[in-house]
């Protein structure tokens, strides 16, 4: 054992003489990497480290932005506003949210401007008013703030006015109003305007020209053949003649319709003897009511005055077209002027 250890000793002479004195006795079970370990602790040397090697990839610039929004957002807490970035969201109504509105409301009714209260469109419930400003619906805007609705304001004083005082509006705008009433669906000032003059004078005028067979398709006839003759001819205007007659033709001259009736139960020969047709463009008639011819005249050119269509009448004689025993067609033959510019 000494004579290893001495062997060992004088393999290192110079340098570890004094050392190896003072060094605690060996173990011959050691291998030599202990010794050379215990060698550069006695020289008081550093072992030397292991060799890495370190690879350094040159980033890009927009990476080093990217990494660094990315370590900061990430250092931040998230918040409801950096949730969804760029475009704002749009908040439309859920279904258990309503729009507040104030007290005093601003309109813009196809540019007339109104200003009432909430109360006030809201003073029936089964309105269209009263559903628009529910709270249910999106309302639009003007630039000025009003609340925006697209239709003709020329009426809707009248229909506030009957909102706030129940005032029904004058004889000349009932049919206008009565329009915007439907429009709004404001069945009060429906059923009040309803029973004016105007329009219970429609309702019976109507009960008549139902009794006429054809009279809408009639009027059609007289626009169309005016417009063709005016087109042909490069004129202002047209003529065209309309027979107009309240009583079916009787069999004979002596024969009178019975009271309250026109109608007349002829054998089928004698009737195919009377089968005339005057030689006009239109005919309207017969009719079994009180009004006599004069009315009907009033009602055509009353439909064309309401369809902008400006018509003149007057009476240019009878038919005067022999049937039957000595028996002549005594219908009245009007003549129609119609102008168009």
């Amino acid at each position: 054992m000494q004579q290893n250890g001495a062997s060992n000793s004088n393999g290192c002479e110079g340098g570890g003489g004094e050392g190896d004195r003072h060094s605690p006795s060996r173990s011959p079970l050691l291998p030599a990497a202990t010794t050379r370990v215990r060698r550069f602790i006695q020289e008081r040397r550093t072992l030397p480290l292991p060799k890495v090697m370190v690879v350094f990839s040159a980033a890009s610039d927009a990476d080093k932005a990217s990494d660094a929004i990315a370590d900061e957002d990430s250092r931040k807490p998230a918040s409801p506003a950096s949730v969804g970035r760029g475009k704002p969201p749009r908040c439309p109504l859920n279904a258990g949210q309503e729009q507040e509105f104030p007290e005093v409301i601003s309109l813009n009714v196809g540019g007339s401007h109104f200003t009432t209260r909430l109360s006030t469109l809201r003073r029936y419930d089964d309105t269209m008013l009263a559903a628009m400003f529910s709270g249910r619906h999106h309302i639009p805007r003007d630039t000025d703030g009003r609340f925006f609705i697209d239709r003709d304001g020329a009426y809707f004083g009248d229909i506030l006015n009957f909102l706030r005082e129940g005032e029904l509006p004058h004889r000349e705008r009932i049919r206008a109003v009565h329009r915007e009433a439907q429009y709004y669906s404001i069945a009060p000032l429906l059923e009040r305007l309803e029973d004016t003059q105007p329009l219970t004078g429609e309702k019976v005028r109507q009960a008549f020209l139902d009794l006429l067979p054809y009279y809408k398709d009639n009027l059609e006839r007289i626009v169309e053949i005016a417009k063709l003759r005016a087109t042909q001819k490069k004129a202002r205007f047209a003529k065209l003649k309309v027979c107009v007659y309240k009583e079916e033709t009787p069999i004979t001259p002596y024969e009178r319709p019975l009271f309250n009736s026109l109608r007349f139960e002829r054998p089928e020969g004698e009737a195919n003897l009377f089968e005339h047709h005057c030689e006009v463009d239109v005919t309207f008639g017969p009719w079994e009511a009180v009004a006599d011819v004069y009315d009907l005249l009033h009602c055509i050119v009353g439909d064309l005055s309401e369809r902008g269509i400006a018509a003149e009448q007057q009476c240019i004689g009878v038919c005067d077209k022999h049937l039957v025993n000595h028996y002549y067609c005594k219908r009245p033959i009007y003549e129609f002027k119609i102008t168009w510019w």
